[in-house]
């Protein structure tokens, strides 16, 4: 079986359940270099302000302060990271809240033609939400993008109160993602100074107890690495960060995705994707942008990322000119679409549902440069 059956395969189940291959990281040549985009060139500007190659098409699903339409639900401000999660014939994408106090997450639970059936919170009284991930048990873990900041598990169901996750770090958290092989939860720092860890739960699917360990490695931006116990994982009063001698520091941790054996990680302080090889414990650069053939790099300001069944990685933009790109497992990095007229805002929460035939997104502050004016989006189309 080749690697994009393989993955068509073992994607069936969702997002949370994801454990294709994408690429291996100890296969990789180089950083990945501009080219040809597998889905052509993109097109003009649509009715919501998006540019999609062709055979794509977008949808508005909601808008901060705005009923979602088919609710009662109001959406919240300043989306942000995302996941999708199969719920019954159907799936539910959910998105933080970045915005302190209040922060959270929401949910909008989708019927199988794609109508939205209802929408409703599922964390509340947080502070600033950025990013998080899925669990392999159905779970969203949203942490919390302030110093000493928590991870919450929440339920994207409903009807389950979200419960606090101190034993996976007290730090300025990002992104997870899960490693169920490994039985281990990757955790991104945003700081500039920030290191990369992984909780190794004392049972796999409790979150409740377990150990804190950060990556330890030289200067180099490829090689081998160790893991090293964080000794205090509330950070008090050292920072997780400063604990541990050798760990490596990570320029502003953003987005984390996990498929068969590599996390990749991305750092927006030098607009970088990392690859970590879980079986060879190896980091190399799957994208650098001070390392593009000729200077003109297609990819800044990196931020989330999600892998699609194809193989694909899809890295969203923090300002940039708004685009989404698209890392092949040829190493060929393209835009997929690029949002017009929203230049004071973010692309977040990338992510597909269960079948592989939508993409889910945000634009953080929308037209308005406001995180009152965020706008989730949903695009179809032939994905690969």
């Amino acid at each position: 079986m080749d690697r994009r059956t393989l993955l068509r395969a073992t994607a069936a189940g969702g997002a949370a359940a994801f454990t294709g291959s994408l690429w291996s990281s100890a296969a990789l040549a180089a950083p990945a270099q501009p080219g040809a985009g597998p889905y052509g060139p993109l097109g003009a500007a649509d009715g919501n302000g998006i540019q999609l190659p062709a055979g794509f098409t977008s949808r508005v699903v909601a808008r901060s302060r705005q009923v979602v339409a088919g609710t009662t639900y109001s959406w919240h401000d300043a989306p942000d990271g995302g996941a999708c999660f199969p719920a019954g014939t159907g799936w539910i994408y959910v998105s933080n809240s970045e915005i302190t106090p209040g922060g959270g997450a929401s949910a909008v639970r989708f019927n199988a033609d794609g109508t939205v059936a209802a929408a409703y919170r599922i964390l509340s009284d947080t502070n600033r939400n950025c990013a998080g991930g899925a669990t392999p048990w159905g779970t969203w873990l949203s942490g919390e993008e302030v110093s000493r900041g928590y991870v919450y598990e929440t339920y994207p169901q409903g009807g389950t109160t979200a419960v606090q996750r101190p034993a996976l770090g007290r730090f300025k958290h990002e992104a997870a993602a899960a490693d169920p092989a490994r039985q281990v939860i990757y955790l991104t720092e945003d700081e500039s100074s920030g290191c990369f860890y992984r909780f190794r739960p004392t049972v796999w699917g409790n979150l409740s107890a377990g150990t804190l360990e950060v990556l330890v490695a030289g200067t180099a931006t490829s090689g081998p690495v160790t893991w090293a116990r964080v000794p205090d994982p509330d950070g008090s009063p050292t920072y997780t960060r400063q604990q541990v001698s050798g760990a490596k520091k990570f320029n502003g941790g953003e987005g984390c995705w996990y498929a068969d054996g590599t996390c990749w990680f991305t750092t927006k302080g030098d607009n970088r994707v990392w690859a970590y090889d879980a079986v060879a414990q190896r980091i190399e650069l799957a994208y650098d942008d001070s390392l593009v053939a000729g200077g003109s790099a297609p990819l800044t300001g990196v931020d989330n990322i999600v892998g699609a069944r194809s193989g694909d990685l899809y890295v969203a933009e923090d300002g940039g000119n708004m685009e989404m790109n698209i890392i092949t497992p040829d190493e060929v990095v393209a835009p997929f679409l690029r949002i017009t007229g929203q230049s004071s805002s973010e692309i977040t929460g990338p992510a597909f549902s269960p079948d592989g035939t939508r993409l889910y997104f945000s634009s953080q502050r929308g037209t308005s440069g406001s995180s009152s004016g965020g706008i989730t989006y949903e695009v179809r189309g032939p994905f690969r």
